[in-house]
């Protein structure tokens, strides 16, 4: 019975639970914002670039790495590929995002641009369709905008910050993309391509110009997926020559 009760009030979520929720993950992602500015602009773009980032690439991990590129004195095509290939993974959420929420096709184009790690976080911890397209809106709006007006802070304050690497800026935006990535890493699989992943990115970072770490890093997934394989079929070989 009072399984039943907790599976009641979970499906009857309140709309203002959700809102809270949503809220509460945009303002506190949107609030980092402001480091990429200052990281962006220290980095030597321009205020109108940085502001440009934010409006029209709008994930913060791309970002971070693109300016962090651009920085360690990485070419703009090799910042921009690491970039391009961290925001993947936003294709991957919007196959599923697109399942749960089923907005129409007019809608789907400018919904597109909200699809990030966040968004995607809190539309599918929500029990209902109804409850995942209020998280998707609010959160997505929240952390736009958010976002997007501590970018123009950060950019404009940075010159009164001074050195902005004294201030280890440049680390929030990746801090807060391991603290979305990690209650995700439920399985062995998972945590064996962080771990990989995290092993290619910091070993080959002394010895390959910048950006290029963060690519060959990709590979960490297909490397496991081939060794699960090869280890499922020397199983396989084992048991059918015992038989």
């Amino acid at each position: 019975m009072a399984e039943q009760t907790a599976l009641a009030e979970v499906r009857d979520k309140p709309d203002r639970a959700v809102v809270r929720d949503a809220l509460g993950v945009g303002v506190a992602v949107g609030l980092s914002g402001f480091a990429f500015g200052v990281t962006s602009a220290g980095s030597g773009l321009t205020v109108a670039q940085t502001c440009a980032l934010s409006l029209l690439v709008f994930t913060g991990a791309s970002q971070f790495a693109l300016v962090g590129a651009l920085a360690a004195g990485g070419g703009p095509f090799t910042a921009a590929a690491g970039a391009f290939f961290l925001g993947v993974r936003n294709a991957f959420y919007g196959l599923r995002l697109s399942q749960v929420l089923a907005l129409p096709r007019a809608v789907r184009p400018f919904a597109a641009q909200w699809v990030i790690d966040e968004t995607a976080a809190v539309t599918l911890a929500q029990p209902t369709r109804r409850s995942a397209r209020i998280g998707f809106l609010v959160t997505g709006l929240s952390l736009y905008l958010l976002w997007n007006l501590t970018t123009l802070l950060g950019a404009l304050g940075a010159e009164a910050l001074g050195d902005t690497d004294a201030w280890g800026l440049d680390a929030a935006g990746p801090a807060v993309f391991l603290a979305l990535l990690a209650p995700m890493l439920r399985t062995g699989r998972a945590r064996a391509v962080a771990g990989l992943a995290v092993l290619l990115g910091l070993g080959l970072l002394p010895v390959l110009p910048a950006g290029v770490p963060v690519l060959v890093a990709a590979l960490a997934a297909p490397t496991v997926l081939w060794a699960e394989g090869r280890r499922r079929g020397e199983r396989d070989e084992a048991a059918g020559g015992k038989r």
